[in-house]
């Protein structure tokens, strides 16, 4: 998973008319789970779902809706959102069922069960999110989407539930749409039918890992090195097609498949894009959720292309690399995920650290950044990281992710997470000069373990140990389990890099990427300036003065309803760059006209200055 918080600075991401033929889902056999989902006859928002069982043998038997999903490191309790749960007989005779906890169904006369229904919420519409941050609720990529006739997004943990001891039997969902409506997933359809659609999961956690996007068709298809790629995009108000993204995607997830090489051996992946139109019921938590064979992104709709792009590569990216870790290397905490109640495995690190990590070298691999900004990206990850509690144990904070005071602190797992694995891979770099790196590593773990062959928690740094160095066991056992922090000097030394002072442009929206710069007006929706804007070179240099109404910028307008526009396009801007802004001064509209002057900011970071450590640096950042 991958946050976006999108706040002040833009940071905080084949339709066919057939004849059915086919024969009804509800004729499954008594050892798989078949699911009816009507998309077709929607009522007040609410979707009905009809679960027709496997054989129980027990006088009762408990229905499940899913409580936390892989990825999510949350309760999010999804049966909320679920009403109307209903048990029938063969005969449609109603049978005794009794709610046991929110998300938690108890059967009476289970034997005789053949059916359950019920109805399905979705999770945009209670979203807040409202001004800036992100929303409280359901992470809009685990979330769902009903819009009759024009978008449903079926994360399927939220549609369909399972039986208590059956959730590793086979699974079949017949999905009924309105024939203008095209489900984009990496699940195979096996129904000829342009109106209902069927779908096969060997056990529901396969199930849950397939997301399905309903809506118009629009979507692009490539091919990278035998991985067939698809491109699926909703875009509420039609500013954006797919098409429109997909050079630049095709771009990074090339770059991605080559600095993997044959690690992965997907046949196909999906990526389905979400743009919110961020009103009042719809989604507002950005980033995204993985998957093994794709990955739900939600973003909003008003972004300026670039600035999509720019998160899309940093979002889309982290997910993808999750085919590393955890979905090719994985402990049983996840291989045998328990959706209610869940046992967090301690590797945090490499399932979200690694991947991160990933996310960032690739991009210096392939040269898609370059190695300044590298380094720019990890000052800045050890400045988040030193904002976070750096003496708390890794993997105890992994294990109790779900509890305070660890809760709090799983946002790390994106800054100390990334840069545990730079120290790994800059040690085995040092080490086998630099022959081998913790892509190698993860290659070896892979080789070992593999996606069907889970590993015990508690064995992985003696594993890790034998296969690459005693060093390594060392670093793992005193910095990520222990409770020393990291000296990340050091490890930079190892590679040439040494400390340096460096000026960056900031945003002239927020100092230090958290204070705001500009105030809102609840009632009116206007943006003002501070009192004092004297600090404000952006500002100051326009004629900015305190209190004004900053109107529009570049002849559009901005209020709090499309904010997020303007930071998102306030992110794109360089100095020199012309700029009009009309503010309201005293009642009185006026336009100011001048150069983009963005305000300066001293960061610590990093720069090469060993050239004798030249070639180990080159073969850590360029492989």
């Amino acid at each position: 998973m991958k946050k976006v918080l999108i706040t002040l600075s833009c940071a905080i991401f084949l339709m066919s008319c057939k004849t059915s033929n086919v024969t009804s889902a509800a004729n499954s056999t008594k050892e798989n789970v078949a699911v009816s989902i009507d998309l077709v006859n929607v009522i007040d928002d609410k979707v009905k779902v009809t679960v027709t069982n496997p054989t129980i043998t027990t006088e009762t038997t408990t229905f499940n809706i899913p409580k936390i999903v892989p990825g999510t490191y949350s309760e999010d309790n999804y049966g909320r959102f679920v009403e109307n749960v209903k048990a029938y007989d063969k005969k449609g005779n109603p049978l005794k069922i009794a709610k046991m906890d929110e998300n938690s169904y108890t059967i009476y006369d289970a034997k005789k069960l053949a059916k359950v229904t019920y109805y399905v919420n979705d999770t945009f519409d209670t979203e807040g999110g409202a001004g800036f941050g992100e929303s409280e609720d359901i992470f809009s990529p685990a979330g769902t989407n009903i819009k009759a006739g024009e978008n449903f997004m079926l994360n399927t943990h939220a549609f369909v539930g399972y039986f208590e001891g059956k959730s590793e039997i086979s699974y079949t969902v017949e999905v009924k749409h309105p024939t203008t409506l095209w489900g984009a997933t990496s699940l195979v359809d096996t129904n000829p039918s342009g109106e209902i659609d069927v779908f096969n999961a060997s056990r529901y956690g396969e199930l849950v890992d397939n997301p399905i996007m309903y809506s118009k068709p629009d979507y692009t298809e490539f091919n990278v090195e035998g991985m067939d790629i698809v491109i699926s995009v909703y875009s509420p108000t039609g500013k954006y097609k797919a098409a429109d993204i997909t050079p630049e995607t095709e771009k990074f997830m090339r770059a991605q498949k080559k600095f993997l090489g044959k690690f992965n051996a997907n046949k196909k992946y999906t990526v389905l894009l979400y743009l919110s139109d961020m009103k009042a019921k719809d989604a507002k938590g950005f980033g995204a959720l993985e998957h093994m064979t794709s990955t739900t992104v939600v973003m909003p709709e008003m972004m300026p292309l670039e600035a999509l792009q720019e998160q899309l590569k940093d979002v889309v990216s982290h997910e993808f690399f999750h085919i590393v870790t955890p979905l090719s290397v994985h402990s049983r905490e996840i291989h045998y995920f328990d959706f209610n109640k869940p046992q967090m495995s301690e590797h945090l690190w490499m399932y979200e650290g690694i991947t991160e990590y990933f996310a960032n070298l690739f991009q210096v691999n392939q040269g898609l950044i370059s190695e300044e900004d590298f380094y720019k990206r990890m000052a800045g990850k050890i400045e988040e990281a030193s904002n976070m509690n750096d003496k708390m144990s890794f993997t105890k904070m992994s294990k109790n992710v779900l509890q305070q005071p660890y809760k709090e602190q799983y946002l790390n797992v994106y800054q100390k997470g990334a840069l545990i694995a730079m120290c790994i891979d800059i040690q085995m770099r040092e080490l086998s000069n630099g022959q081998r790196g913790i892509l190698s590593l993860m290659q070896d773990l892979s080789n070992e373990f593999g996606s069907n062959k889970p590993f015990n928690d508690e064995e992985l740094f003696a594993t890790i140990t034998r296969i690459t160095y005693p060093q390594i066991g060392e670093f793992l056992n005193k910095y990520v389990a222990g409770e020393t922090p990291i000296p990340y000097d050091e490890y930079f030394a190892k590679m040439g890099v040494s400390k340096s002072k460096t000026m960056i442009s900031g945003n002239p929206f927020l100092k230090d990427g958290r204070i705001p710069l500009v105030t809102i007006n609840q009632s009116t929706k206007q943006i003002k300036a501070l009192e004092d804007v004297s600090g404000n070179v952006f500002m100051t240099s326009l004629g900015i003065k305190g209190n004004d109404i900053l109107k529009s910028f570049n002849n559009t307008e901005y209020n709090l309803d499309n904010i997020y526009d303007l930071l998102a396009t306030s992110d794109t801007w360089k100095d020199g760059d012309a700029i009009s802004v009309t503010v309201n001064r005293d009642g009185k509209d006026m336009i100011l006209k001048g150069k983009v002057n963005l305000p300066k900011e001293e960061k610590s970071g990093f720069i090469a200055s060993d050239k004798s450590k030249e070639a180990v640096k080159n073969a850590w950042l360029k492989g």
